[in-house]
């Protein structure tokens, strides 16, 4: 015998020969082709299990090497984009630019009625003399007029619908989807509310100044205790007015967003506002509650008067920015408290 014949061959089995060889004892399996389970293609063994996966640290990502505080600034981004484009919802509104239209008039049709009364050689005096007398004092008549109803229906209007109107349009979950956040959407919407108000205040003393302007002499300015004082001095008393005035409507829409995070129905939360409105000017007119009167909201919206003694009565006005402070946060926690736990089903 050769040394070629007694030699072993040796054999080179592919993956798929080994993968098919039966071990030592072991029944044989067809290696062709033929029926029985067949693999479906594209599919590749799996290498890495969940546990290894766990046990194998990752490197970390570009960008990410200083942890979860790289999203900062496109969060803070994001909070503003929505602030914005609720903005623009609400000033884009058509009922809520005939509102403004509406307190726009107002100021108008009041002037117009008084520069009628206070004819020439009429005996007239209080209140009519003083703005007959100067084109600035209609923007405070104004406010003493509107301040009471009229604004208050406008701003509980907008804040009342904030919450309680996208559950009744079915559109709150989609926001809390979004992920907005309920605390980010509940001060967007606050946020939102609140400069609708100083807008709403801004329209009636710009249209009280324009109108005043118009139909009453322009001059230094007579306060109510006597004291004159020039034009300018008086604009940046109006300017100090209307940021009473909307402080006060801010802290109004607070008390309605509260209201409005407990209903789906958003006239509701606007009627609820406005008995809330009626009954505390109702409870001012009885002299025996004088104890509760500083404690009201509407009974501070009429302290703007301050800014027509000499000196500005300054001690009023922080009394009444803290009581609308007071408001804002009372009722913006019982918003939160209320909002951030609620069901949102619809």
């Amino acid at each position: 015998m050769s040394t070629a014949e007694s030699a072993t061959p040796s054999r080179t089995t592919s993956p798929a020969t080994e993968a098919t060889t039966p071990p030592a004892g072991g029944t044989a399996t067809a290696t062709a082709p033929g029926p029985g389970p067949r693999r479906t293609p594209g599919l590749v063994p799996v290498t890495e299990t969940r546990s290894t996966a766990e046990r194998t640290p990752r490197e970390p990502e570009p960008g990410r090497a200083g942890g979860p505080a790289a999203p900062l600034p496109r969060r803070a981004g994001a909070f503003w984009r929505l602030l914005g484009s609720e903005l623009g919802l609400t000033f884009r509104r058509p009922r809520n630019l005939l509102m403004l239209s509406v307190l726009a008039i107002v100021p108008i049709i009041i002037g117009i009625a008084l520069s009628l009364v206070s004819a020439p050689d009429d005996g007239i005096g209080g209140v009519i003399a003083s703005v007959a007398g100067n084109s600035l004092m209609l923007t405070f008549f104004a406010f003493s007029f509107l301040v009471l109803l009229l604004m208050p229906v406008t701003v509980s209007v907008v804040a009342g619908d904030a919450l309680a109107g996208e559950a009744g349009a079915g559109t709150l979950r989609y926001l809390l989807a979004a992920p907005a956040g309920r605390t980010r959407l509940l001060l967007v919407k606050y946020l939102n509310a609140a400069i609708y108000a100083y807008a709403a205040t801004a329209v009636v003393a710009l249209s009280s100044l324009l109108t005043g302007l118009v139909l009453f002499p322009a001059g230094p300015l007579t306060l109510l205790s006597g004291t004159t004082i020039s034009m300018g001095e008086g604009l940046v008393r109006i300017a100090v007015a209307v940021g009473y005035v909307g402080a006060g409507m801010a802290a109004l829409a607070a008390v309605a967003l509260a209201l409005s995070a407990f209903t789906e129905v958003s006239i509701g939360a606007i009627a609820a506002t406005m008995v809330l409105v009626v009954v505390c000017q109702v409870l001012r007119a009885i002299p025996e509650l004088d104890v509760i009167t500083p404690y009201l909201l509407p009974a501070r919206f009429t302290d703007f008067d301050a800014v027509l003694r000499a000196p500005i009565d300054w001690a009023a006005l922080w009394d009444g920015l803290l009581a609308f402070a007071a408001y804002i946060a009372l009722f913006g926690s019982i918003a939160w408290a209320r909002f951030s736990g609620k069901d949102i089903t619809s």
